[in-house]
């Protein structure tokens, strides 16, 4: 029993070494150069997914941080519509923004980088909307800038 013993150990241990020898010799092989073969669809596509993701950064970047005037916020709709209406009649070149949270519709107006453009229209508006008109942190919609004239595929 001894003997068996000792023979697999001893033959275990001149494996052990034989493949360290091996994997020795296989790491010191010459470097040779990788051929690589692709298909010309994945250019294509690699090219569609950059125009994508400028595509997504260009509409990440039409928002954010800026003033709003809070026009209406009341339980009757009929009252916001009204409002809404006034507003697109005395100041058409601000955006309106109906909205409903739970109970109240609230009417928001304008898309204002600054406090001092929101004061100056909050000013404007007010003879109009006797309730007042309160200036509101918001994020707002930012006019995106023209095309550098690229042609996408």
């Amino acid at each position: 029993m001894k003997n068996l013993l000792l023979i697999i150990t001893l033959f275990g241990l001149q494996t052990a070494a034989w493949s360290q020898e091996t994997a020795s010799s296989i790491t010191s092989a010459p470097s040779t150069s990788v051929i690589v073969h692709k298909d010309p669809r994945v250019d294509a596509l690699i090219k569609k997914q950059g125009s994508i993701n400028k595509t997504v950064k260009k509409n990440s970047a039409r928002f954010g941080k800026g003033y709003r005037l809070m026009i209406v916020n009341t339980n009757k709709r009929d009252e916001a519509i009204a409002a809404k209406t006034k507003v697109y009649t005395y100041f058409p070149e601000l955006k309106a923004y109906l909205s409903y949270q739970s109970p109240y519709f609230k009417l928001k107006a304008g898309n204002f980088k600054t406090r001092d453009e929101a004061e100056r229209y909050r000013k404007l508006m007010s003879p109009h909307f006797p309730k007042g008109v309160f200036i509101m942190n918001d994020t707002i919609e930012i006019k995106p800038e023209k095309d550098t004239g690229e042609v996408e595929e």
